[in-house]
């Protein structure tokens, strides 16, 4: 029969936590075990200290400290120069690609993670297939086996790990796929600071957000694992954006020209309210804001040609140098924790499930965006909003799968009129009719250009691939 640690024990008591402790006599061998191991990887002291600034707020910094990025107009003499570098460390094996795919699809009404959503216009592939297929066919481009990071959560790792699996990788090497699953974060009552129960002999537990990437990275080996590979620059995306561009060696050899830290996407901000984190410089270091974070009037100030002032919107879409990140996770406090008020079903000290109706608990989590401020060097390219910004986010309105799929098809129309193929459109420009291209028959616009012959006739759906 397992028993608890004294030492344990001892140090819960020391934090006033020993009520994790319970139920224990009414625990079977190995749910005492799965509570024992999630109490051994507990840091007390850093969650005592989190509770204590529980009253803080994210505060804006001075506003004569927040700059502003200039707007940037493409450099056609460095498109060759970046165009080459991209593809020599492309050729040379050096990027790897990682996956954010820790969420389910809960706004989709998909109980499942988000990557098994069909989304194929016309085939209904997943997301996580047409990721797959878009990474085996830079593989074959460049004859290099692609290293593919996909970072789940507890709730998805597992279901992640056999959807690929039973989908033979998609065509990828299964050795050449690292699955590794983000850390956790305990709740707390926010009237009491007391762990949270999610069951008697088990705490109430949620991912530590996207900034826990890095911990995740380090504490899986896989830091040192794609060193080891001779891997130098690390290309990160989200799994509900289908149109991502990994094939765009201009964006990977103007970040290696600059010699960069770390470099960004950016998209232009249509409006002043539209929900996308803002690129500023915070006394010259480059910094993200949440739009919800700008002050209303920052958000629509405008400069004297009428565009807006904080125009450059982050879409998710970044490259990160091996040696920067290293220097990041090597830092003992790391990326700072975000406190959020919520609503937590739990078990109180009689056993009994409570549902709140109002905020009763302290949730934490990292963002990774906390990581650009110590960047020494960083650089941002300017991005098609059309060509590779489609996230999947609701059910309905606006980020929806009508929108997503429509999207898709109107990029695949894009592509087969630079062709010379005539495509039917509807009033409003879109595609009349749902299109999609396979990765693996063209991965951009120009191999669909190769292959097209402008006599094709589009009067129906029509998948190439």
């Amino acid at each position: 029969m397992l028993t608890i640690p004294s030492e344990l024990r001892q140090r819960f008591q020391q934090y006033g936590q020993e009520h994790v402790f319970a139920w224990w006599d009414q625990l079977d061998d190995a749910r005492r075990k799965e509570l024992l191991d999630q109490l051994q990887a507990l840091n007390l002291e850093e969650i005592a200290k989190l509770y204590e600034r529980r009253a803080e707020r994210f505060a804006l910094p001075d506003r004569n400290r927040i700059k502003s990025i200039d707007r940037m107009d493409p450099d056609p003499a460095a498109v060759q120069k970046f165009q080459a570098l991209g593809v020599n460390a492309w050729r040379h094996g050096q990027v790897a690609i990682l996956i954010v795919a820790g969420g389910q699809g809960s706004r989709l009404g998909f109980d499942h993670p988000k990557g098994m959503f069909r989304i194929g216009p016309v085939t209904q592939k997943t997301l996580f297939q047409i990721h797959a297929e878009k990474v085996l066919a830079l593989g074959r481009r460049f004859e290099i086996s692609i290293p593919l990071l996909i970072m789940t959560s507890p709730a998805t790792h597992q279901e992640t790990v056999d959807f690929f699996a039973g989908h033979q990788f998609f065509g990828l090497s299964a050795t050449d796929i690292s699955f590794f699953c983000q850390g956790t974060m305990p709740a707390l009552d926010l009237a009491t600071g007391k762990l949270l129960m999610e069951a008697p002999g088990r705490l109430f537990t949620s991912p530590n957000g996207h900034g826990g990437i890095l911990t995740a990275l380090v504490s899986s080996g896989l830091l040192q694992q794609l060193r080891d590979q001779g891997i130098q620059t690390l290309f990160y995306f989200q799994v509900d954006n289908p149109l991502v561009d990994v094939v765009d060696t201009v964006f990977l050899g103007g970040h290696l020209n600059q010699h960069a830290d770390l470099s960004s996407k950016v998209l232009v901000k249509e409006t002043p309210g539209e929900k996308l984190g803002l690129f500023v410089l915070v006394d010259g270091r480059l910094t993200i804001i949440e739009y919800s974070d700008l002050p209303d009037d920052l958000a629509r100030q405008t400069d004297a040609n009428g565009l807006l002032t904080f125009w450059a919107g982050n879409p998710a879409i970044h490259l990160f140098q091996l040696a920067f990140l290293e220097r990041i996770t090597r830092d003992k406090h790391g990326l700072p924790w975000h406190v959020a008020r919520k609503k937590v079903p739990c078990f109180d000290a009689a056993g009994q499930l409570m549902t709140p109706k109002t905020e009763n608990a302290l949730k934490f989590e990292r963002f990774i965006f906390d990581a650009f401020p110590p960047a020494l060097s960083w650089w941002l390219a300017p991005m098609d909003r059309h060509g590779e910004f489609m996230p999947l986010k609701n059910a309905s309105g606006p980020d929806c799968p009508e929108t997503v799929r429509q999207g898709m098809s109107n990029l695949a129309g894009a592509w087969l009129e630079r062709a010379g193929v005539t495509v039917p459109r509807q009033k409003n420009g879109d595609v009349a009719f749902p299109l999609e291209i396979s990765p693996l028959f063209a991965l951009d616009a120009a191999e669909l250009a190769a292959k097209a012959d402008p006599a094709w006739r589009i009067d129906g759906p029509r998948y190439f691939g």
